[in-house]
């Protein structure tokens, strides 16, 4: 997982969270139909991260069992490249040595999202957090079940292009969700859909 990206994120949730306002009911509209939106929310949120888990999850096992051992395949005349590394770091090879302590930041990233998913009402919001914990999760289920042991365990990387280290769908998804996060705190946007409010109920 990314460092830089997590931390990004991670402060964007804060200051959606901090800036939270109680919803409220439009005129006309009953207020169960408003008490619902969250559950709605959760459910696109919980809908993404699987996904992105279950697309992580099978692209590493076919790869693992098809292009270990192999050279690497060369496809888009050269710009994509697949081939299998083991990575002990965080995305993109970044700190091999601090295996354990990315195992807990994921641990962390995945507990504070699911804690702050009780207050989502905004469906940009959803997404981001689900891309978010679908990569956070991906990433860990290796960390946990691959060699050489729970928590110490490499991640499976696949993906390269040009003038970038290999990456595998988890990561490319925590990036993603950084960046999204990043964007929606920069336009003011909250976890409670304050600026999306009148966009949901339409």
């Amino acid at each position: 997982m990314s460092g830089r990206a997590a931390t990004q994120a991670t402060r964007a949730l804060r200051g959606a969270l901090s800036g939270r306002a109680a919803a409220r009911p439009a005129s006309g509209q009953p207020e169960s139909a408003v008490r619902s939106a969250p559950r709605r929310r959760v459910g696109a949120l919980l809908a993404v991260a699987v996904t992105v888990l279950a697309a992580d999850v099978i692209s590493k096992v076919i790869v693992v069992a098809t292009l270990s051992g192999r050279s690497p395949v060369r496809l888009l005349g050269g710009f994509l490249t697949l081939r299998v590394t083991r990575n002990s770091g965080a995305a993109f090879s970044i700190g091999p040595s601090l295996t354990i302590v990315f195992s807990a930041i994921a641990v962390g990233v995945i507990v504070f999202i699911l804690r702050a998913s009780r207050r989502i009402m905004s469906l940009p919001w959803a997404v981001t957090l689900g891309l978010l914990l679908g990569g956070a999760t991906g990433n860990l289920a290796d960390r946990l079940l691959r060699s050489p042991g729970p928590f110490v365990g490499d991640v499976v990387d696949w993906i390269q292009v040009p003038h970038w280290p290999v990456f595998n769908i988890a990561d490319s998804s925590i990036v993603c969700g950084g960046v999204l996060a990043v964007f929606l705190a920069m336009r003011g946007a909250r976890l409670d859909g304050v600026h999306h409010a009148r966009g949901d109920r339409e």
